[in-house]
């Protein structure tokens, strides 16, 4: 029998997410590179970052003066397919299909793609909220945060399941924020890790609801607990 060949086994939607973080890079690249677009095509991220990113500024233009234009709201599910660099890129294209992947098995295809829109949404809304400048938001990590979550979630109840501690299922998020703060501390925190975290509680509390038996199986969960 044939080996069953292993990007088979990866949902269309994770392998479409990633594509299209991978893809849209691919074409700043080669703008840089003067292959196509010509000379502008070396502002093109700028571009990109202005008419797809997320700041304040939109947030305020959508909350105080009601403008629900598609401009303004495609903005919420832009921003995180305009990285800032082909590193941010790789990681996200990485983290994106691994754990769009695990996510997948666990909770269903479609469900990788709300999980990604929703924490989307929710760290551009918790972005607009705190950071009161005009600091672009834009990069794949707020939903990709939002993946982290879901799998958070999976292992919490795999390691309730198997009776272990299920604080263990909090060691990826723990060592990312430690990373991140670490860079922080020697080179500047930067606004977007608002997005980021608030994307990670978005797809861990969508998560509740997916999850099999959803809503009603966690609150059984939390009554055997007490």
């Amino acid at each position: 029998m044939k080996p069953e060949s292993p990007v088979n086994t990866i949902p269309p939607v994770v392998i479409a997410l990633t594509l299209l973080i991978v893809g849209i890079e691919c074409v700043f690249q080669l703008a840089n590179q003067g292959i196509i677009g010509g000379p502008r095509g070396v502002g093109w991220r700028l571009v990109a970052v202005q008419d797809y990113g997320f700041s304040a500024a939109v947030f305020d233009r959508v909350l105080e003066r009601r403008d629900y234009s598609f401009d303004m709201l495609k903005r919420f599910v832009t921003y995180p397919f305009v990285n800032a660099e082909l590193t941010q890129v790789a990681f996200c294209a990485a983290l994106t299909l691994a754990l769009g992947k695990f996510t997948a098995e666990y909770y269903g295809g479609l469900k990788v793609l709300l999980l990604y829109v929703f924490s989307s949404v929710i760290g551009a809304l918790a972005f607009g909220v705190f950071v009161s400048s005009n600091y672009p938001l834009y990069g794949g990590f707020a939903p990709v945060y939002g993946l982290i979550g879901a799998y958070t979630y999976a292992l919490w109840l795999q390691q309730a399941q198997a009776g272990e501690s299920q604080l263990l299922a909090f060691r990826l998020i723990g060592f990312l924020l430690g990373i991140q703060l670490a860079f922080g501390l020697i080179f500047g925190s930067a606004p977007t890790w608002i997005a980021e975290l608030a994307g990670f509680f978005a797809g861990f509390g969508l998560s509740l609801l997916l999850a099999p038996g959803g809503w009603a199986s966690f609150l059984s969960r939390m009554r055997q607990r007490s």
